[in-house]
């Protein structure tokens, strides 16, 4: 039976671009698989534009990929961006290498909402080294892998965490040696430092000065300044960002209306305070007379002019209240 193009196995005969989507959504590893494929297919005239197609393919714009090692002096970590990341892969052939694939075995997914991660704490990277001796060199560590979760399905970060390595010298070799004593002590020496080559350990060590640069060369490729002034315009620029004081946060037209709203509303809860007080007070006075008049018999009665002495042409200067309860003048 022939297949035809609705098969989901028929493959065009014009090339990969018309071929079926691949449905990378159930098995994030199939993007590792195409990887090794596409390593493999490398030659030996691939140059800088086949490496950074390479990189495009399988790892976004903003991607980062991290190694972690020991070495003799201690623990090392070294992080590049998504420019540097082809020359890394290109380092690597150029140290003796003639191919490198990724092992994953019992790996982990979670999914996200943008994004699916791989952690595989079996992870082998296999090179064969065809110099300066044939050696199958297999590192192993664990790989954790950040996809992005879209048709494309690149990687977005990358962080290989090396817990050792195994250097393999086929016995016919050694046994074509058996009898040249310089020859073995020359196979018995690691011809890598945890399973990576001096190439790529230089290249990590020069990227620790390559990636604070990328701003200067983006800004040397943008504004076709000198290495100098672009130096120059990139310090400024960070001095002016350390010594700007701290923006002071704005102050909305509504705070504005609230507190005119409140001082308002003060003033006529005051001025309401005061007709209260004011109310209080007389309704306390009118209690107070209410009750005085209640107590002393006959004080409702008494005129006026009595209590104000000096008025109408009065002589009487005061008044004296009798225990009787009756008002006395006193002239």
């Amino acid at each position: 039976m022939s297949s035809t193009p609705h098969d989901p196995f028929y493959s065009s005969p014009f090339g990969p671009f018309y071929r079926r989507h691949t449905p990378y959504m159930v098995q994030p590893e199939y993007r590792i698989y195409e990887m090794n494929k596409r390593l493999q297919s490398r030659t030996e005239d691939s140059d800088n534009l086949w490496w950074d197609a390479f990189a495009t393919e399988f790892f976004e714009d903003d991607a980062t990929l991290t190694l972690s090692f020991c070495l003799e002096d201690g623990p090392k970590r070294y992080t590049i961006g998504r420019t540097l990341i082809p020359r890394y892969f290109s380092t690597v052939f150029e140290g003796g290498v003639t191919d490198l694939y990724y092992v994953l075995k019992h790996s982990k997914e979670s999914y996200h909402n943008s994004s699916i991660t791989v952690d595989c704490d079996q992870c082998a990277m296999v090179t064969q080294h065809g110099k300066p001796m044939f050696t199958k060199v297999c590192t192993e560590g664990r790989l954790i892998l950040e996809f992005t979760f879209d048709d494309l399905m690149r990687i977005k970060t990358w962080h290989f965490t090396i817990r050792q390595y195994r250097e393999l010298v086929p016995r016919s070799i050694l046994a074509m040696h058996a009898q040249d004593p310089q020859v073995l002590d020359q196979l018995s020496k690691n011809i890598t430092r945890m399973g990576l080559t001096n190439f790529t350990l230089n290249y990590l060590r020069l990227c620790v000065i390559l990636e604070p640069m990328q701003e200067l060369m983006s800004r040397h490729k943008t504004y076709n300044l000198s290495p100098r002034d672009c130096l120059k315009t990139c310090l400024f620029q960070k001095w002016q960002r350390m010594v700007a004081p701290p923006a002071e946060p704005t102050r909305q037209p509504t705070t504005k209306r609230r507190k005119r709203k409140n001082s308002t509303s003060s003033t006529s809860n005051s001025s309401a305070g005061n007709a209260a007080n004011s109310t209080g007070s007389k309704k306390k006075t009118t209690a107070a007379n209410l009750s005085l008049s209640s107590q002393v018999p006959g004080l409702g009665a008494t005129p006026n002019r009595s209590l104000n002495p000096g008025r109408d042409g009065d002589r009487c200067q005061s008044t004296a209240v009798t225990p009787a309860g009756q008002f006395k003048q006193k002239c």
